[in-house]
């Protein structure tokens, strides 16, 4: 686990504790021990046990975790996920925040299951963006590859992607591609945005790796990539839906990205018993 998601983690529970737990610390004695098991309301895709064991064993070290379904598991109503044993208090306090977790990742692995399900066996690489909650990047887009699907950049610092407003600033595409080639490694590739033809041409001469087609129709989407023949990686980007998603998939496009992998997804229900 990455420092960022171990201080999220940190940050999670203080949030939810304060100053104490004043129900648990008046009712449990201290130093009395517990187990509990968090248990699927409904039929879900596991993801994130490490995130939800690291919120128990972050108020007792000691505490004993076992998977029962580990992340990319099936698992239906009633079915058991995680079993903790610990200081009662621990996990008391850490219940609601390890399901909160649980069940954000977990919904987002459902739901991106589904989508990678429609386009599988098709020559088409499903990915994400970073339209991630803040703070939950990690996590989350760790989820969408136990989904089936894949990252696109992680952040700001780990690829070159030209979109509009960068292009606005800086006289055009291919001065903004001249630009950055300057300054990157011969490894990095460049991505640039584009949402017409002629923006597409000017792609093309700049040299660009990869082109995404942000928010064309179907039939725009199907003459670019005969109009790119190969010569660059394309992405189709904007409004995907489960509806057109096979659509898009099968329209010759290498690349579909898709922000609705991550905040369309819906927490699933999971509860703790104890």
């Amino acid at each position: 686990m990455d420092s960022i998601s171990e201080q999220l983690i940190r940050l999670a529970l203080a949030e939810d504790i304060g100053s104490g737990d004043i129900t648990t610390d008046y009712l449990i004695p201290s130093g009395e021990s517990g187990a509990g098991v968090l248990v699927a309301k409904e039929t879900l895709m596991v993801a994130g046990t490490a995130t939800a064991a690291a919120c128990f064993t972050s108020l007792d070290p000691r505490c004993e975790i076992e998977v029962v379904a580990a992340d990319g598991t099936w698992v239906h109503k009633g079915d058991v996920i995680l079993r903790v044993t610990g200081a009662l208090r621990a996990l008391l306090k850490g219940e609601r925040t390890a399901l909160n977790f649980l069940q954000r990742l977990s919904g987002i692995a459902t739901h991106v299951s589904r989508y990678a399900e429609m386009v599988k066996g098709l020559p088409v690489r499903l990915v994400d963006t970073r339209k991630t909650t803040p703070g939950w990047r990690t996590l989350e887009k760790h989820a969408v590859r136990i989904g089936g699907a894949f990252n696109h950049r992680m952040a700001l610092y780990d690829g070159v992607m030209i979109k509009d407003n960068h292009i606005a600033v800086s006289g055009g595409i291919k001065p903004a591609v001249a630009a950055v080639r300057t300054h990157i490694s011969h490894l990095v590739k460049v991505e640039v945005e584009v949402s017409n033809f002629k923006e597409l041409d000017e792609a093309l001469d700049s040299g660009a790796d990869v082109i995404m087609l942000d928010n064309m129709s179907m039939a725009d989407v199907k003459e670019a990539v005969v109009i790119v023949d190969g010569r660059a990686m394309t992405e189709v980007s904007g409004n995907i839906t489960e509806e057109n998603l096979c659509l898009y998939a099968e329209s010759g496009v290498d690349i579909i990205s898709s922000g609705a992998l991550t905040h369309q997804a819906r927490s699933v229900d999971i509860s703790m018993r104890m």
